[in-house]
């Protein structure tokens, strides 16, 4: 009995040996865009990363588990699920280390170090260049003028990137002025909020609307689809509010789980993720903006432009989620 007590130590003491050099992720994020940044990762420190890839579920799986998860980190695709993911208790804190304060600027962390920013992804509009004329001087505020009337077109409010959005012009103009804002958006929509980002240009295209929001990322992606490439080059890509505030900004960005059994190697990943040449794939692959003050951008990118974005804290955006969710609700938006 006290052979097989030793064996079976020596076998735990082994596996957790193992496990020390792999990171376990849960990804929101798509394989084709992490991967060839883990394949580096590996390369320079040895360390392994096995990835648990799902675009739903992750958060509830992680919730089953609870001390007995693998995960040692979470990737999210936007703000709203590492918001979700410390407030249902899912994190610990990471360490802030001098590199990770050199790399990511305290607007892009939580103030209690639950969560990261990987990557900004701005809030654009997309106008018409055969209908809408110029609108690079357009703000989120003009969206609800009259003139704009039958023609906007966007996806759900309730949707994370419109929820941020939303959030933001309460933090800036109070929430009763945000409720008379949304309800002049709505009855400016072309047609019931639906689809993704990229359904409304295509609804610009096809003459529909003239108007839209949408990510900045998904014109890369359109122009290197061939059956999408139309529909990119029917629009004109904006930066709102670029005379005063800013352009709103979302984030992907990551967790640290609170039961991570590989947290040294978790947090080893967490840096990488955040330098240069982890920042630099992002960019390319995704034609996403970096948080890496100074990093660089993909040419595409680069050929639309420098733009000044809002530098309201991400934190002050989150505490009025909930509020511009009600809004969303209140004014009936997707109805």
């Amino acid at each position: 009995m006290r052979l097989f007590r030793m064996a079976a130590l020596l076998t735990t003491l082994s596996a957790s040996s193992a496990m020390a050099d792999q990171v376990n992720i849960y990804s929101f994020r798509q394989p084709f865009l992490i991967e060839p940044i883990l394949e580096e990762f590996t390369k320079e420190t040895g360390i392994k990363t096995k990835v648990v890839f799902s675009k739903k579920g992750l958060i509830q799986r992680l919730q089953r588990e609870g001390e007995l998860s693998p995960a040692d980190l979470v990737l999210t695709s936007n703000f709203s699920k590492l918001l979700e993911l410390k407030d249902k208790q899912l994190t610990q804190p990471f360490t802030l280390t001098d590199t990770l304060t050199a790399n990511v600027p305290a607007k892009f962390r939580d103030t209690d170090n639950q969560w990261i920013a990987l990557t900004q992804r701005v809030r654009n509009v997309y106008s018409s260049k055969e209908r809408a004329g110029d609108q690079s001087n357009i703000r989120y505020e003009d969206l609800a003028d009259e003139k704009f009337k039958g023609k906007i077109c966007t996806r759900s409010g309730k949707h994370p990137y419109n929820l941020g959005l939303i959030a933001s012009m309460i933090a800036h103009h109070g929430e009763a002025e945000t409720e008379q804002w949304l309800r002049g958006v709505k009855a400016n929509l072309a047609r019931k909020p639906q689809g993704n980002d990229r359904a409304q240009v295509k609804a610009i295209k096809e003459g529909l609307c003239d108007v839209s929001l949408g990510n900045s990322y998904y014109l890369g992606k359109m122009l290197n689809d061939k059956n999408q490439i139309a529909w990119a080059d029917a629009v004109n890509l904006n930066f709102p509010n670029q005379q005063d505030r800013g352009s709103h900004v979302n984030v992907s960005g990551a967790v640290l789980t609170r039961h991570a059994p590989n947290k040294a190697a978790a947090e080893t990943l967490l840096a990488y993720l955040t330098g240069d040449k982890a920042q630099q794939i992002y960019a390319e692959v995704n034609y996403e903006y970096p948080v890496k003050p100074g990093a660089e951008v993909s040419e595409l990118v680069q050929s639309w432009g420098e733009f000044k974005a809002d530098e309201l804290a991400l934190t002050e955006i989150a505490a009025n989620r909930k509020a511009a969710l009600k809004l969303v609700d209140k004014v009936g938006f997707d109805l």
